[in-house]
C-alpha cells in the first residue's frame, strides 16, 4: 500500500477516535446534566480508553477505513449503523465482565452513547462528502471541453463527479442523457437530464457538445450504436466507460479508463453477464487443465477460471510465446500463482499421457484447435489431425485418468460442414460422444457457438489491418452474415455449460441475431473516423470454396431444447453408434499415416454427409 494511502487511513482513525471519545463523554454529560458524580467520573475515565480502542477495532472490522469519506454512500451508512450497534452491545458486556470499579454502566448512557456515536461518525463522513461536492452545485467551474454524458446512473455521476473535481483534466460536463423517462428534467450533481437517447439528435443540435461519453457499462449494443450513429453524423467523438467484463478483469480508474467505442460495443445485442463466482463454483479447489491455453479462447478461459480460485491451472500449449505470455499475465497481472505451464502438443499421445499422469486434472477444457478456415482448406491433413484426432486422444486419456468433466470448445462450422475446418470439428464432436459411451465416470460435453470477435480466425483483425492500410476492405458477398459475440461472453457460457451436462450433450450458445459482414465492415470504418466507400473502399470478392452465406447452429437432425441456464440450449439428436465412430476414426488415422489425402477426403466427405447432407471439399 502506498504511503499516502496509509497516512490517509491513519488520519481517519485518529478523527474517529476523537469522535468516539467525545460521544462517550457526552453521554455521561447529558445523563447527569453536567454534574457527573465522582464515582461515575471514575468509571468514565477508567473505561474510556477501552471504549475507544474497541470501537475503532469494530469499525475497522466493518471496513470503515477501506475508502475515502468523500465517497461515502447509503450502503456505508448501513454498515456504520451495524458497527455502532455492535459496539454498544460490546460496551454493555465488557463493562459488566471487566469493569474494575464494580459500578454498573447506566442503560441511559449506553443509549445516548449509541445515538451520539452514530450522529458524529456518520455525520462527519457525510459532511465531508457534502463539503467536497459543494462546488458541483454552487460553483460553476471554468469551461474546458463540453461533455455530454449518456447515463445518469452511478456510472454517469461518477464520471461527472471526477471531471468536476479535477478541472485540470480540461473536461466540463454539461448534462446527462438517460433512457429512464422518470429522470428527464431532473438534476444530478447540478446537471440536467436533457432527455432520452431517442432525443439525442435534438440534444446534440441544441447543446453542441465537444464530446459524448457513454457511461453505462452494461449498455446494450443497440443503445451504443444509436449514440455513435447520431454523433458520427455531426462529427462529434464518442468515448465509453469500460464494459462490465473489463471492469471485472481489474480495477478501473473511471476517467483514465475511458476509451474509444469499439466494434464489440455496437453489435446490437444485449451483453451476457453471469455471476461467475456462482456458475463457476464447481471449479473452486480443483485441478483444471486448459489446452490451447495461450490462444484467444483458451487464454480467456484461464483468466476467468483463475477468478474462482481453483487449486491449480495446468496450461497446455505447443506455442512457446503464447504459453509464456498467459502464464506471466496470470502470475503478475492477476496475482494467481497456482499455475503450471506445460509445453505439449495434443496430437502426441505419449506427451499427453505424461501430462495427465503428472497433474491428474479434475476438469479439462479442450480449446486447442486450428481455426483459420482458408488455411485449413489448404492443409486438410493437419486440420483433421489437430482438430479431430487430437480431440479423440485427449478425451480418451481424460476417461482413462478419471477426469470428472471434459468440455470441448466447438464451433457452428461443425454444423452441415462445407470446409475442412468445419468437418474436423464435427469429427471432434463425434469423438466426445463416443468417449462418453466408453467412460461413464467422466462427464463429456461439447459447447458450440459462432464467431467471437477478435479471436484467432475472426474477420475483425483482418478488417482492422485493411482499414489501417487505407483499404480496400474485402467482403466475399454482400449478403453474407455471421453470428458474433465477445470472447469474455463466450467463455462465461462455456464455463457455465461445463456444469450443466450429465454426459454426451452438445450445448449451443444463443448468439442473438446474425450480423451482415458488410455492415460490420462499414461500422469498423466509421469507428476509425473514416467514411465508408469514400476514405476506405469496400470491395466485394467471391466466396471461398465451401464458404456459406449464412451459418447454422443446428444440424437438420437436431432439435434445440431449453436448459436451466440463460442463453444456453441443448442440441437433441439421435445417438450415434460408438462403434461406427471408432471405425471412422481408425480409418482416418490409417489414411493420415499413409499420407493419402485424396482417400481421406472421400472418407470425411461421406462421414460429413451422414451428419447433415454436407459437402466437404478437400484439396
Amino acid at each position: 500500500m502506498r504511503r499516502s494511502a496509509l497516512l490517509h487511513r491513519f488520519q481517519q482513525v485518529i478523527v474517529d477516535a476523537l469522535l468516539v471519545g467525545l460521544a462517550f463523554y457526552g453521554a455521561f454529560y447529558l445523563r447527569f446534566d453536567n454534574a457527573i458524580p465522582p464515582r461515575y467520573e471514575e468509571l468514565m475515565t477508567t473505561v474510556l480508553p477501552y471504549v475507544v480502542v474497541g470501537k475503532i477495532a469494530v469499525f475497522a472490522l466493518f471496513g470503515s477505513y477501506q475508502k475515502w469519506w468523500r465517497y461515502t454512500d447509503a450502503h456505508d451508512f448501513g454498515r456504520i449503523v451495524q458497527a455502532v450497534l455492535l459496539t454498544s452491545l460490546l460496551l454493555i458486556g465488557g463493562t459488566f465482565i471487566f469493569n474494575p470499579t464494580g459500578l454498573a454502566l447506566p442503560r441511559k448512557i449506553v443509549g445516548i452513547d449509541f445515538l451520539l456515536t452514530l450522529l458524529l461518525v456518520a455525520g462527519t463522513r457525510f459532511a465531508v462528502r457534502t463539503i467536497v461536492e459543494r462546488p458541483l452545485r454552487g460553483y460553476r467551474l471554468p469551461r474546458g471541453r463540453e461533455i455530454l454524458i449518456v447515463g445518469a446512473g452511478e456510472g454517469g455521476q461518477m464520471v461527472a463527479r471526477e471531471m468536476l473535481k479535477n478541472p485540470e483534466l480540461g473536461d466540463a460536463p454539461i448534462g446527462f442523457v438517460d433512457d429512464d423517462p422518470r429522470k428527464s428534467g431532473m438534476r444530478q450533481l447540478g446537471l440536467k437530464v436533457m432527455g432520452t437517447t431517442e432525443d439525442l439528435p435534438r440534444i446534440l443540435e441544441d447543446a453542441e457538445p465537444d464530446e459524448v461519453i457513454i457511461a453505462i457499462p452494461s449498455a446494450p449494443g443497440t443503445l451504443r450504436e444509436r449514440v455513435v450513429t447520431s454523433c458520427r453524423e455531426r462529427g462529434i467523438p464518442v468515448r465509453t466507460l469500460p464494459t462490465v467484463f473489463e471492469m471485472l478483469r481489474g480495477g478501473v480508474d473511471v476517467v483514465k479508463q475511458l476509451r474509444e467505442v469499439q466494434v464489440e460495443d455496437i453489435l446490437g445485442r444485449d451483453p451476457i453477464v453471469m455471476q461467475l463466482d456462482r456458475v463457476g463454483a464447481y471449479l473452486a479447489g480443483q485441478v483444471v487443465m486448459v489446452t490451447g491455453a495461450g490462444g484467444s479462447i483458451g487464454g480467456e478461459l484461464c483468466r476467468q477460471i483463475a477468478r474462482v480460485r481453483p487449486r491449480k491451472i495446468v496450461l497446455v500449449d505447443h506455442a512457446e510465446d503464447n504459453l509464456f505470455n498467459i502464464r506471466r499475465e496470470l502470475d503478475e497481472d492477476r496475482h494467481f500463482g497456482q499455475v503450471e505451464a506445460v509445453l505439449g502438443d495434443c496430437k502426441e499421445l505419449p506427451r499427453m499421457q505424461e501430462i495427465f499422469e503428472q497433474f491428474k486434472p479434475d476438469i479439462v477444457f479442450h480449446a486447442a484447435a486450428y481455426k483459420h478456415v482458408q488455411l485449413m482448406q489448404e492443409n486438410p491433413v493437419e486440420a483433421i489431425r489437430n482438430n479431430a484426432i487430437a480431440t479423440r486422444t485427449v478425451s480418451e486419456l481424460a476417461g482413462q485418468f478419471g477426469v470428472r468433466r471434459f468440455v470441448l470448445v466447438s464451433t457452428d462450422k461443425a454444423v452441415k460442414p462445407q470446409t475442412t475446418m468445419g468437418a474436423s470439428k464435427a469429427l471432434a464432436e463425434w469423438a466426445i460422444e463416443s468417449a462418453q459411451a466408453r467412460h461413464e465416470g467422466t462427464t463429456y460435453v461439447s459447447v458450440r457457438f459462432g464467431n467471437v470477435l477478435a479471436s484467432s480466425g475472426s474477420v475483425v483483425p483482418i478488417f482492422r489491418r485493411q482499414i489501417a492500410a487505407g483499404g480496400p476492405v474485402t467482403v466475399t458477398h454482400p449478403e453474407m452474415s455471421r453470428y458474433f459475440m465477445t470472447i469474455p461472453e463466450a467463455v462465461q457460457l462455456i464455463i457455465r455449460s461445463g456444469n450443466l451436462g450429465r454426459g454426451g450433450e452438445i450445448f449451443v450458445l444463443e448468439m442473438g441475431e446474425p450480423v451482415k459482414i458488410i455492415d460490420l465492415a462499414r461500422n469498423m470504418i466509421s469507428l476509425a473516423g473514416l467514411e465508408p466507400e469514400v476514405d476506405v473502399p469496400i470491395v466485394v470478392t467471391a466466396p471461398a470454396p465451401g464458404e456459406k452465406l449464412h451459418e447454422d447452429l443446428f444440424n437438420p437432425d437436431e432439435r434445440p431444447q431449453p436448459t436451466p441456464a440463460e442463453k444456453i440450449v441443448r442440441a437433441e439428436r439421435p445417438a450415434m453408434d460408438p462403434e461406427r465412430v471408432e471405425e471412422i476414426f481408425d480409418e482416418v488415422e490409417r489414411l493420415i499415416a499413409n499420407g493419402n489425402p485424396q482417400a481421406l477426403a472421400e472418407l470425411v466427405q461421406a462421414a460429413a454427409g451422414q451428419a447433415g447432407d454436407a459437402v466437404l471439399e478437400l484439396e
